[in-house]
């Protein structure tokens, strides 16, 4: 099955080509297919432009990494996430939206990530570059935590991370992947989650 890329005809840069064709890649074939001659052909480039761009396979990884970043911030919806002083229905809405996209229309990107993370656990200097890529969405939930009366951000946002990581894992690659929840499943399981943790 051919590997379709987002950005292959778009003028996208050069770069982002490579990386799309390397989480797309990721996504079907998981870290055995990435390889460079592979990502040329999947990013529609003449043979050798992936190693002018990412010479080891260290830094193809790392350029993916940084895409990945760079796109989930878009799915996750950093840029629509509520005020701090918005509320708890607000969060709500903003993270289960957040996660069932994700689940849905974004199902390849969350599966190249989990193939990343597992890489990762193998490559300590990759650990570096995906931990940091993270930051930003955990940074930006410990702030609205905070602003909804926890009194344990780090202790929380590593419990809505895990609950949000573990729905998708299993709907996406355990035994729930048949089962994908709806938006409103999405918002009960995680009013229920906030409800609990900060005593609403």
């Amino acid at each position: 099955m051919a590997v379709r890329t987002s950005t292959a005809a778009t003028g996208a840069s050069r770069a982002d080509r490579v990386a799309d064709a390397a989480l797309a890649l990721l996504a079907e074939r998981g870290t055995r297919g990435l390889t460079h001659r592979a990502v040329d052909e999947a990013a529609e480039l003449p043979p050798g432009s992936t190693s002018n761009v990412a010479r080891t396979r260290q830094a193809l990884l790392e350029l993916a990494v940084r895409r990945l970043a760079d796109r989930e911030a878009k799915v996750l919806g950093l840029h629509e996430m509520p005020a701090p002083d918005s509320g708890l229905p607000a969060m709500v809405d903003a993270l289960a939206l957040a996660t069932h996209r994700a689940l849905t229309r974004n199902r390849e990107l969350t599966l190249a990530r989990y193939e990343l993370a597992l890489e990762a656990t193998r490559r300590p200097e990759l650990r570096a570059y995906f931990d940091a890529a993270g930051a930003r969405f955990r940074d930006q939930l410990s702030v609205l935590v905070t602003a909804l009366g926890s009194t344990e951000p780090a202790r929380h946002v590593l419990s809505l991370v895990a609950w949000a990581d573990g729905l998708m894992f299993s709907c996406l690659a355990g035994a729930f992947g048949t089962q994908v929840p709806s938006l409103d499943e999405v918002r009960a399981g995680l009013r229920e989650l906030l409800d609990g943790m900060l005593g609403a």
